[in-house]
C-alpha cells in the first residue's frame, strides 16, 4: 500500500531518537519531508535493498521487520481466519496459522495464546486473533506480560491501536462486523506505526502496571 510521509512524520521519528527510514518502494516522501531527512541526519533504507527496519517501543533499538504475522481463530473466525491469510499473503507477508483448522467447535483461549506467544517470542511482526465478538480472545492475550491486544470495530480504532497504543495483536469479531470491514481495519493496522512522543510515556505506566503485578518468578 503506498504511503505519504509528511515533514511531521520525521519530526516523530526525530523525537523518539530514530535515524534510520525505512521506505518501500511506493512510498511518497514529500519535498518538506526530504529536508527535513536532511537537516536532522535521518537515513533513507529502501526495503528493496535491505530489511525494513522498526523503532522497539520498549527498548528504543532497532528491530529487524519479519514481514510475518501470526493468525489464529476459534470456529466462529475460520472463514474470516482464510480471508485474512489471503490479504497478508497478497501483501507478501509469511503467515503463521496456529489454528483452528476447522469448523469443528474449539476454545478460543488455546488459538489467542498460540498467536500471542508467536508475537512475545519475537517470531512475527504482530497478530490477529479471529473469534465471535473480538472481545475474550483479547482478554486472553493480554494476560501476556508484553502482550497489547487491542479489540478493533473500525479504521479508526485500528488506527489509534497502533499509533497510540503500540498494539501487537489485532482481534476482531467475525459475527460483530462484516468481512470487507475487517480486511479494512487489516489495511489499517498492518501500514500504522507508533508515533512514541506522549504515548510511549503513557505506554510505560502501562508496562509498569504490569510488572507491578506480574508473578516474582516471571520477572527478569
Amino acid at each position: 500500500m503506498k504511503k505519504l510521509i509528511l515533514e511531521s512524520d520525521i519530526i516523530k521519528l526525530f523525537r523518539q531518537g530514530i535515524k534510520v527510514l525505512p521506505v518501500a518502494p511506493n512510498d511518497i516522501v514529500t519535498p518538506l519531508a526530504l529536508d527535513k531527512i536532511k537537516s536532522l541526519g535521518i537515513t533513507i533504507v529502501r526495503r528493496e535493498e535491505s530489511e525494513a527496519i522498526e523503532a522497539d517501543s520498549t527498548s528504543g533499538a532497532p528491530k529487524v521487520k519479519l514481514n510475518k504475522a501470526a493468525i489464529g481463530s476459534d470456529h466462529t473466525g475460520f472463514r474470516i481466519k482464510g480471508v485474512l491469510s489471503k490479504v497478508l499473503t497478497d501483501k507478501s507477508y509469511g503467515v503463521i496459522d496456529v489454528g483452528t483448522h476447522d469448523e469443528a467447535s474449539c476454545d478460543y483461549p488455546d488459538f489467542a495464546l498460540g498467536v500471542a506467544l508467536q508475537v512475545i517470542e519475537k517470531k512475527v511482526d504482530f497478530g490477529i486473533i479471529v473469534d465471535a465478538t473480538g472481545i475474550p480472545s483479547a482478554i486472553t492475550a493480554n494476560k501476556i506480560p508484553g502482550i497489547r491486544a487491542a479489540t478493533c470495530y473500525n479504521e479508526f480504532s485500528a488506527r489509534s491501536a497502533r499509533e497510540h497504543n503500540d498494539a501487537n495483536v489485532l482481534v476482531v469479531g467475525a459475527k460483530a462486523l462484516g468481512e470487507e470491514t475487517i480486511k479494512s481495519i487489516l489495511e489499517v493496522f498492518m501500514t500504522t506505526s507508533f508515533s512514541g512522543g506522549r504515548h510511549q510515556k503513557r505506554l510505560d505506566k502501562i508496562t509498569a502496571v504490569e510488572e507491578k503485578f506480574m508473578k516474582p518468578e516471571l520477572k527478569a
